[in-house]
């Protein structure tokens, strides 16, 4: 006998363990799995194998975080309304981050319930903290809200956030991933939560709601959460650039150096979240609307568009130009949102979120990108009618080309590298008006 065979852990496991442990695990009942999740404080709760169509473009990320993924467990977390509706930011990021803390506790306890029956599980974040080595790109384990309407758990609302049927949109959601099958699966529900009341759509003070269903991701991403990863990076770097305290306070005023210590010191401030609270979705949520919807708009609605404070946008973006318009009681105050693509890849994957299609009105322009070096790959953007695509390889006419070295390009993303330079050095090429490449950068600015 090797001594590892003799070692005294390896012959009590054997000793009590005799029956070959690789012998397929009996499904799970899925009404013992769901009570338990209940148990331990989910509010409720969903399953999905992993073989669904509608997580098949997740599947890929799930297996890698763990390998021998079988079901998904989804749940969901009530927050107290109230709190989230307070125009008062304290109030409202303390519900958040405490339901968040419980998403993060529950499923814990759920894993370690499973672990102690022999089944392997894993829970990964809530929130965050988050994979920040791949900043900015995808830097969640599991995308929790495809995963949940698939359970069952609700529907996407216009605002992008899951409406459950009966909490509304006053929840966080969790999602764990077991190595068993269960004996029955959830399927979506068969309607849609969302009023389409368009009332997220009055509140969001960045306009990054709009009545036709448009979504602008940069707005929300850069004033939202301004305290949050590239917006972090942007106050950085208004630190390094300063030459003294004075110039300093000039970037930065001592509320905002506050807040960020506050962030620092406890947790992330959202900045907003106004979509959330004024939603009325959700068979527990909606009678205070029913009841009195002029009521419930001066109660909830009013004061979060009342509320004189700071709001943080790109210069020349869409949302400076809409909270100028719609909230000049507001403060504007120009930043970076922080998002510098670390790769070709990033950029193009980046390109619709980042799109301000209102700087866009009037193109129709089909743009050719051949990248040489580090990471070549050609590719097609095309802007027309305030939208955009884009498309692998090189498709349609271009009105312009241009072929750019990896590495000169993200650096003249990041800024770092003069374009007029990389042009002289032919390091960058255009094969067509530079008027286009102007007028590709307005709509990112």
């Amino acid at each position: 006998m090797s001594k590892f065979d003799n070692h005294q852990t390896v012959r009590k496991f054997r000793e009590q363990n005799p029956v070959d442990n690789s012998t397929p695990v009996s499904p799970l009942d899925a009404d013992w799995l769901r009570h338990l999740c209940l148990e331990m404080g989910a509010d409720d709760v969903g399953f999905v194998e992993i073989s669904r169509q509608e997580i098949a473009d997740q599947r890929q990320d799930i297996l890698v975080a763990f390998p021998p993924t079988k079901t998904l467990v989804s749940f969901v977390c009530r927050m107290n309304r109230e709190n989230v509706r307070s125009p008062a930011r304290s109030v409202a990021n303390v519900e958040f981050h405490t339901t968040g803390d419980e998403v993060n506790q529950i499923g814990r306890e759920i894993v370690a319930t499973l672990e102690q029956k022999g089944i392997r599980a894993l829970n990964p974040a809530m929130g965050f903290p988050m994979e920040m080595d791949r900043f900015p790109g995808k830097i969640w384990v599991v995308s929790h809200k495809p995963v949940a309407v698939a359970a069952g758990l609700g529907h996407m609302g216009i605002h992008r956030n899951v409406i459950h049927p009966k909490f509304g949109n006053f929840i966080l959601l969790g999602t764990i991933l077991i190595d068993a099958e269960v004996t029955a699966y959830n399927r979506p529900i068969d309607y849609n939560p969302c009023l389409e009341c368009k009332l997220c759509v009055a509140a969001c003070p960045v306009g990054a709601i709009s009545t036709d269903g448009h979504f602008n991701f940069s707005a929300c991403y850069t004033h939202n959460y301004r305290e949050f990863m590239g917006g972090f990076t942007d106050w950085v770097e208004d630190i390094a650039e300063s030459k003294n305290a004075r110039d300093y306070r000039q970037k930065v005023n001592d509320s905002e150096s506050a807040s960020m210590w506050q962030s620092l010191s406890f947790k992330a401030n959202y900045k907003a979240a106004y979509c959330v609270a004024a939603c009325p979705a959700g068979e527990d949520v909606i009678g205070q609307f029913l009841r009195n919807k002029k009521e419930f708009i001066q109660e909830v609605v009013k004061p979060l568009q009342d509320k004189e404070e700071t709001i943080y946008v790109v210069p020349g973006s869409d949302a400076e130009a809409f909270v100028e318009r719609r909230f000049p009681h507001k403060k504007v105050k120009q930043v970076g949102n922080g998002i510098h693509p670390n790769s070709i890849r990033g950029f193009l994957f980046g390109l619709p979120l980042l799109f301000q299609r209102n700087q866009s009105k009037g193109l129709h322009i089909i743009y050719h990108f051949t990248f040489t070096g580090a990471e070549a790959c050609q590719a097609t953007v095309i802007i027309k009618n305030k939208t955009i695509q884009v498309l692998d390889n090189h498709v349609g006419t271009a009105n312009i080309h241009v072929t750019a070295d990896t590495d000169t390009w993200l650096r003249f993303l990041a800024k770092e590298e003069n374009i007029i330079w990389a042009l002289v050095q032919r390091k960058i090429r255009i094969k067509g008006s530079l008027r286009l490449l102007q007028a590709f950068g307005k709509c990112f600015p």
